[in-house]
């Protein structure tokens, strides 16, 4: 007989270690060594079998033991070490603490999917590994910030693979309380309930768990309440399961219910509102309607200045460089949705055009989220150098007129965080010889400190303990050996990843693994979305090919990939192997993990990659992007793999001196110190911090001081601007003082006569623009900007401007003359989107 449902029945606590409460409760547990030590200390093997999850445990233990413990006084001292510990890390000053001047006072993090630890399946794949990391990392550092996000009742899913190499799903259910969680109550002790009025006259309820990361608290919305009925339960049943009003849902609740779910944290905690609004990809775009529609309710701003506010203050995140990987939908079932009542006082129109494909060739029946998101967000970034570019190319029509180099999306590169991705035995021969495990501030290439024995020891014993795994998880005693060179590939399954290229020869491959002198091993993992048979292929062939006797033990595919996998997959790999289709990989950050655990990269250069390779911390795999197909592609860039594997990796890996590979040692030492000093996420979030959290806080202060003055002077601005800028052109450009041979080190005048169609000269800037040109004529994203200032207005609106064109630089050079929109709370020049240049 099947229960209807389940529950955890936890035991007593006797005071003695009645702490452990607190410390199983605080996720912090996740990423310190020695609070998941004292937990699995308690009873090691019930301890993996409950999927070494603290809160699990402790219902699990059994009063006699934990009042066992309780008497053992060498075991009560280790609980009080850890609470105080806790308790320090918790009420100490950190980095954040001590920046002086401006800096936010709340920053809130919306993301679909957070990552934070295997037991609390709440993510898919690197966006959410991203945001688990970035919560850690800013509690590490002190940030204030508050994550928001859903509870997906089943998660993401469970993989098999089956006899025929198919992947199949299976969704266990999971019961918040027993993973650690409180429900967020009111002060008389019933839970906090956030109401979505929908079509069809329905109301979509959800409560609202809390689960503490470090100092970090993260709201997790859950449909799964009485108040809603059987269908609306089911909003948050499975983290990207289903589409169409399903996904939307999901994404209302996400973004229109989050921000309700903050007001009622930050109400009930004491907590400042936030000051800063970060959307970590577009699925979260509704919160800045929502955040609209309180201004103009609450505050009595108009549509325009609700706007302005909500810019001022959002932050905006892409991490896909394809439009397919984009949430897009019908724009008549969004319609249905904003006119319903669901955003008070927001105009449903005007909102329904922030997200519209408005530009030519975009389809304007769609509603687009990244489109939302841009609209929505002053403040933007993609997550790698590379990505950024690729960015402001997918996104530049949403700036006509403004080259694709100037279009005002940032970026800043993804990081690991390194506390929760390091093996044990890294960090216990990093303290041993540093003092502590902070990876940014060691060097690991003084062989004084660590020798080269150490390392190549702590390197076999992580390669081991993944054989042991893949060895039990497959029920295959004899697969992979320790001795061999190991190759890592793990990742989500979608095509443009290309699991199967190292399959492209099969006849090679096959050589090159069974080398009898050099023999390499593969060692992959990845999970396809359920909905996704092209992936699922993909998969169904890489496993077939190793089942082949030829290859079997030399290649093998462990099911279920996960944070846990991933903390012995990384550790354990020499190589870790990345070869998606350039430029589609955003960030791409399981490489760094794989890295700062003392592997080197064999990578596409796509991505982080792209960025910092830099010769001696792995290889790069030379990109055929001018291939005539994507058949002539995939032959040159798998050929290209095979032969660094047999002509590079294998030599460098099998020559050995006193039993070691010296050569390939000083490589992974230079790995482990230059990537361990900006690939993490600290690194990332002291970026945020100062690029665009500070910057996003200055502004919302700026427009919301003196009754929201700023916000209403700016929205006019922009809306005078825009209603007079058809009307704006260059009359005519004197620059007749330049000779056709210039000398480097002069000046030359410039004179501009600029119809201004009713504006006023400080409405707008007229930048002379130069630098150097191209063959046809371009100048160089290098580009130089000098102001012209304005001299006087004829009565027929046509004002002067006057200038100098300073001759810095020696070859060909060009310059042009601009006009653009100026105000000092616009981030950029082009921000509006309006930009009229000489002809």
């Amino acid at each position: 007989m099947k229960a209807i449902r389940t529950f955890t029945v936890r035991p007593v606590l006797r005071a003695q270690i009645a702490a452990l409460d607190a410390l199983a409760s605080n996720w912090r547990w996740s990423w310190s060594r020695a609070t998941h030590a004292l937990f699995a200390s308690m009873d090691a093997a019930l301890w993996e079998r409950v999927g070494e999850n603290p809160a699990r445990m402790l219902g699990a233990l059994g009063q006699d033991r934990l009042d066992a413990l309780a008497d053992d006084d060498a075991f009560v001292d280790r609980v009080r070490e850890e609470a105080e510990r806790l308790h320090a890390y918790l009420t100490g000053k950190r980095w954040f603490q001590r920046i002086e001047g401006d800096r936010p006072a709340q920053i809130a993090y919306f993301s679909p999917e957070f990552g934070v630890d295997g037991s609390l399946p709440q993510y898919s794949g690197g966006l959410g590994i991203l945001a688990g990391d970035h919560l850690k990392s800013a509690s590490d550092l002190g940030v204030p910030l508050t994550g928001v996000g859903l509870f997906y009742r089943a998660g993401y899913f469970r993989q098999s693979i089956g006899d025929d190499g198919w992947q199949r799903e299976s969704y266990p259910l999971l019961d918040p309380y027993g993973l650690g969680l409180t429900l967020l109550r009111e002060d008389d002790d019933t839970p906090v309930e956030i109401s979505l009025t929908i079509p069809g006259d329905r109301v979509l309820h959800a409560r609202v768990w809390i689960a503490d990361i470090g100092r970090v608290p993260l709201l997790l919305l859950d449909s799964e309440t009485p108040s809603n009925t059987e269908e609306l339960r089911r909003v948050t049943d499975r983290l990207y399961g289903g589409g169409g009003e399903h996904r939307l849902l999901q994404e209302l609740l996400l973004g229109v219910g989050g921000v309700r779910a903050v007001r009622a944290f930050t109400r009930l905690s004491g907590r400042p509102e936030p000051d800063v609004y970060h959307t970590n990809e577009g699925h979260a775009g509704f919160q800045g309607l929502e955040r609209m529609s309180e201004y103009i309710t609450r505050d009595g701003l108009d549509f325009g200045a609700a706007l302005a506010q909500v810019r001022a203050s959002t932050v905006f995140t892409t991490h896909t460089p394809v439009p397919a990987g984009i949430d897009r939908f019908p724009k008549d079932l969004v319609a249905s949705f904003l006119g319903g009542g669901l955003l008070a006082g927001v105009d449903p129109q005007r909102a329904l055009e922030l997200g519209l494909e408005s530009w030519d060739g975009g389809d304007p029946d769609v509603f687009n989220m990244a489109v939302l998101g841009l609209h929505l967000g002053q403040h933007a970034n993609g997550v790698s150098l590379l990505h950024g570019r690729v960015s402001r190319g997918m996104f530049g029509r949403l700036w006509p007129g403004v080259d694709t180099d100037e279009v005002p999306i940032t970026s800043i590169t993804n990081g690991v965080h390194p506390p929760t991705w390091l093996h044990p035995t890294l960090k216990a021969l990093s303290e041993r010889a540093f003092g502590d495990a902070l990876v940014e501030t060691h060097d690991w290439r003084d062989a004084a400190v660590v020798s080269d024995r150490e390392l190549w020891d702590a390197k076999q014993s992580m390669k081991g303990e993944l054989v042991e795994h893949a060895r039990s998880a497959l029920c295959q005693p004899d697969i992979l050996d320790p001795g061999v060179l190991t190759i890592g590939f793990a990742r989500r399954v979608p095509t443009y990843k290309r699991l199967t290229l190292m399959l492209r020869d099969p006849e090679r491959l096959t050589r090159i693994l069974t080398d009898p002198d050099r023999p390499v091993q593969i060692v992959v993992a990845g999970k396809s979305h359920p909905a996704d048979d092209s992936g699922k292929i993909l998969i169904q062939q890489l496993v077939r090919f190793s089942r082949d006797p030829r290859v079997r033990g030399r290649i093998v595919f462990l099911p279920d990939y996960d944070i846990t996998l991933a903390k012995t997959l990384y550790p354990g790999c020499d190589v870790w192997l990345n070869n998606p289709l350039r430029p589609l990989e955003a960030c791409g950050t399981s490489g760094m993990k794989a890295a700062l655990n003392g592997a080197l990269n064999l990578s596409i250069l796509d991505g982080w990659w792209d960025e910092w390779f830099d010769g001696e911390n792995g290889w790069a795999i030379p990109t055929a992007d001018t291939a005539a197909s994507d058949e002539e592609r995939d032959d040159a860039e798998a050929a290209a793999l095979y032969d660094l594997i047999e002509h590079q990796l294998t030599p460098a890996f099998y020559e050995r001196q006193h039993g070691m590979p010296g050569r390939w040692l000083a490589m992974l030492r230079h790995t482990m110190t230059d990537l361990g000093t900006k690939a993490t996420s600290d690194r990332m979030v002291r970026e945020y911090v100062d690029r665009l959290y500070t910057p996003a806080a200055v502004h919302d202060a700026a427009l919301r001081a003196d009754g929201f003055a700023g916000a209403r002077e700016l929205a006019a601005y922009t809306a005078r601007v825009r209603a007079a800028w058809p009307a704006v052109h260059i009359v005519s450009v004197d620059s007749s003082g330049i000779p056709q041979q210039a000398q480097a080190g002069g000046t030359v005048p410039v004179y501009a006569e600029v119809a201004l169609g009713g504006l006023a000269p400080e409405d707008v800037a007229v930048q002379l623009v130069y630098g150097a040109t191209d063959a046809d004529d371009a100048i160089a994203a290098e580009r130089h900007i000098v102001r012209l200032l304005p001299e006087d207005a004829r009565p027929d609106g046509v004002t002067a401007f006057r200038g100098v064109l300073p001759l810095e630089m020696t070859g060909t050079f060009g310059y042009t003359v601009r006009v653009v929109p100026t105000h000092p709370q616009l981030v950029s020049d082009v921000e509006l989107g309006l930009v009229t240049s000489a002809s």
